[in-house]
């Protein structure tokens, strides 16, 4: 497929920004770039579990094959990353993060969870948030599997909030009763970050 020219980008952009869907100070692109901390690590599905713990009824352990035998769904939505790039109609195919919390029961006091994932990595997210119909714990985009660099065999998709907090390689939810910094709002970066009110570092509103 042919890559876009620049003044076919600025007039994809130029519409989507006209329809209200880019948030300020972002732009569009075709390509997805890779970012992340640290390396890519090596996963090995068999030795592979997810959790649901903390404040929940029901505590989960499920094994990778386990995980993809929960009812799936896609989406399609777009991504805004917090370093100033977004791009659209991305769909993704997964299990909606609500159906994992429903078989989870979060207690009455629950209010957020921390993500937790490979490399002791974790984002904070208000149960609100991540119980929205768009999120996914997603295994391909765009028909295609995850690559290793994209956060397979499994990453959070939050689409409504920088993807700083869609977490790569994903291993659980520790469901809380208050707000706690992840990993990046513990280095700088905004405690719910949403991208059309430009919630990017500590101290934005």
């Amino acid at each position: 497929m042919a890559s876009w020219s620049e003044s076919e980008r600025k007039r994809k952009e130029h519409a989507v920004r006209q329809q209200g869907r880019l948030p300020p100070g972002q732009s569009l692109t075709e390509k997805w770039p890779v970012l992340h901390h640290g390396q890519v690590p090596e996963v090995d599905t068999a030795h592979w579990e997810f959790r649901v713990f903390g404040l929940v009824e029901a505590a989960l352990h499920l094994r990778y094959d386990e995980f993809r035998a929960l009812p799936a769904a896609t989406r399609t939505n777009d991504i805004h990353c917090v370093t100033r790039w977004s791009m659209f109609d991305c769909t993704w195919e997964g299990v909606p993060a609500r159906e994992v919390l429903a078989r989870a029961r979060p207690g009455p006091t629950a209010s957020h969870a921390l993500v937790h994932a490979e490399h002791g990595f974790t984002a904070n997210l208000p149960l609100a948030d991540l119980l929205d119909d768009s999120v996914l714990f997603a295994w391909s985009m765009g028909g295609k599997p995850l690559t290793p660099e994209h956060g397979w065999p499994l990453r959070l998709v939050v689409p409504k909030l920088y993807f700083w907090k869609s977490v790569k390689w994903v291993r659980g939810l520790e469901v809380l009763d208050h707000d706690t910094p992840g990993f990046w709002e513990r280095n700088g970066y905004h405690m719910r970050g949403e991208p059309f009110r430009e919630q990017r570092f500590t101290h934005d509103p």
